[in-house]
């Protein structure tokens, strides 16, 4: 298994396969992304993010059924694993930290 650090748009990649449960496949995440983020996603940059994270093990991936609505093509569905849960909480314990160290009088106008 590679390094789990994760970059920021790896952790939103992440994030929305977890929200999404069974149904994280790249356009549902494209889509969800696109919508939560407010900035366009290109399928081309998930599918290499998806590769990157299956890579790492923080995600497993499996073809569903084909369908005649995608003429008979299958969609690659994602899921986390365990070191992916791992991973997220993780990071969140990281942020919350650095987070709780700005002192209140840091956002106060001056």
């Amino acid at each position: 298994m590679k390094g789990t650090n994760l970059g920021e748009f790896e952790e939103l990649v992440l994030l929305t396969v977890a929200a999404l449960l069974r149904e994280a496949y790249s356009v549902a995440i494209c889509d969800e992304l696109a919508s939560h983020t407010g900035r366009a996603v290109k399928l081309g940059v998930v599918h290499a993010v998806l590769n990157r994270l299956e890579e790492k093990g923080l995600v497993t991936s499996e073809l569903g059924e084909a369908t005649k609505a995608r003429g008979g093509k299958r969609k690659r569905f994602y899921e986390l694993t365990m070191s992916g849960k791992a991973a997220l909480i993780n990071a969140r314990a990281m942020r919350d930290q650095l987070w709780a160290k700005i002192p209140s009088l840091a956002w106060k106008n001056g």
